[in-house]
């Protein structure tokens, strides 16, 4: 019960958890105003804005930044940590999913069955630079906003 409760006061850990949800909720309630419809996906998946992915490692900075001090290791950890995940978020995942796009267009153009076809591809998985800076400033937002 200590270790519960010891984890769940750990400002360092939850902050980022917070951020995570926050920018997982804005997603949804986004995809509700621009589509009229609920999404559930909006809650857990990835793609959108903002990117809760760039908000979470971004807490994770600042959050450390203010328990342990700019010059610490945990620090200079969580700002690298932050880079590959931001880069990765804009890069990779958001060419894999514009790959997914023109994969399942040229799929939908081949005359072959269904059950040959296979389920469609993810499209949605990087994010505009726009959805990662949105991401950002929550990440900045929140361990401001928390403490």
């Amino acid at each position: 019960m200590q270790t519960l409760k010891e984890l769940f006061s750990n400002y360092v850990l939850m902050v980022p958890v917070l951020s995570w949800m926050a920018a997982q909720i804005i997603k949804f309630l986004i995809a509700f105003i621009t589509t009229k419809e609920l999404v559930p996906e909006r809650l857990f998946g990835a793609g959108g804005m903002p990117s809760s992915h760039s908000a979470m490692v971004t807490s994770l900075v600042i959050a450390t930044g203010k328990v342990t001090g700019a010059g610490s290791v945990a620090f200079a950890v969580s700002v690298v940590l932050a880079c590959v995940v931001i880069y990765d978020a804009m890069g990779v995942r958001r060419a894999a999913g514009e790959q997914a796009k023109t994969i399942n267009k040229l799929m939908s153009h081949l005359d072959i069955d269904e059950d040959e076809q296979g389920k469609e591809l993810k499209e949605v998985l990087g994010h505009t630079p726009f959805e990662v800076l949105g991401g950002v400033l929550l990440g900045i937002v929140m361990p401001m906003a928390i403490m």
